[in-house]
């Protein structure tokens, strides 16, 4: 078992390295400088240690999951765990502590409801009034359970996505967003073709000085997800907020992870706290 951590999260990783050691494995912790972005790769050396273990477990500041050396690492038959932004308290309370089997079922029934549609509509009180292409998407589920070769899961776990063909709309981000933690005001984002034109906002400013030095591919809608973890909360980190039951999130830049062609070098979800979803125009029920 390799345990993947930076500078700012020793003590979580320690944690997790000592009770390895306490069930046996022949665990290993490496130490990076934290990422300055979400999806931003790993030292190489890091890399190549990922392809080379049974189970990767990543509790860093930034997030890996959206990075080549997680998907190499899966590809090469290695379980991965990323867990970006997790705090101490994250650990005993929150979307951690919720049940694994009621986050597995209703992932997989919201997922059901999703099979088949062609066109997924997303609307808010708030403004929110945008439509994805999904006919050839793949759907894939984050339940938190990875017991087979190759699988990745995020911890805590518990959203049901995937990277849409096309989109088109506007999407008024009330939650947090990637690189912002909790939200103040809303950030309204239009978008065409499947790209964000413009962006709105108080801390519209900050979103585009992450992605605009990254060029256009940064500004690719890469992902639309709901989450279904019933014990997590809107805190601050994506990593936990994306997993609230009842809200839907997209994602800035890289997709190419998740069964897209978009590489980016960076992710940033952004949350909606509570949209509508109509899957051919027929609501789901989120909760």
């Amino acid at each position: 078992m390799l345990i993947v951590t930076d500078t700012l999260r020793i003590k979580i990783a320690k944690s997790l390295y000592d009770t390895a050691r306490e069930m046996d494995c022949d665990a290993i912790m490496m130490t990076m400088p934290p990422r300055s972005r979400h999806g931003e790769e790993p030292p190489r050396a890091v890399a190549e240690a990922m392809r080379n273990v049974d189970v990767v477990i990543a509790p860093t500041t930034m997030s890996l999951t959206h990075t080549s050396a997680r998907k190499q690492a899966n590809d090469a038959g290695v379980r991965t765990a990323s867990m970006p932004g997790v705090t101490e308290q994250m650990m005993i309370e929150g979307g951690l502590t919720a049940n694994p089997r009621e986050v597995v079922e209703h992932t997989r029934r919201l997922a059901e409801t999703f099979k088949g549609a062609s066109e997924i509509r997303l609307v808010s009180d708030l403004g929110t009034d945008i439509s994805f292409e999904v006919d050839a998407s793949k759907w894939n589920l984050d339940v938190g359970c990875c017991q087979q070769q190759g699988c990745s899961t995020n911890l805590p776990a518990g959203e049901v996505y995937t990277a849409p063909e096309n989109c088109k709309g506007t999407v008024v981000i009330d939650g947090s967003m990637g690189g912002l933690k909790l939200l103040k005001h809303p950030i309204k984002i239009r978008v065409e073709e499947g790209r964000a034109v413009d962006v709105q906002g108080d801390r519209a400013k900050e979103v585009l000085k992450i992605i605009n030095p990254l060029g256009d591919e940064a500004r690719n809608i890469a992902e639309l997800g709901i989450g279904t973890n019933p014990r997590a909360r809107i805190i601050g980190v994506v990593l936990e907020d994306e997993k609230v039951r009842g809200t839907a999130h997209i994602a800035l830049g890289d997709n190419s992870t998740i069964g897209g062609h978009v590489v980016a070098g960076v992710h940033l979800d952004a949350i909606i706290r509570k949209p509508r979803v109509f899957a051919d125009g027929h609501e789901i029920d989120l909760v």
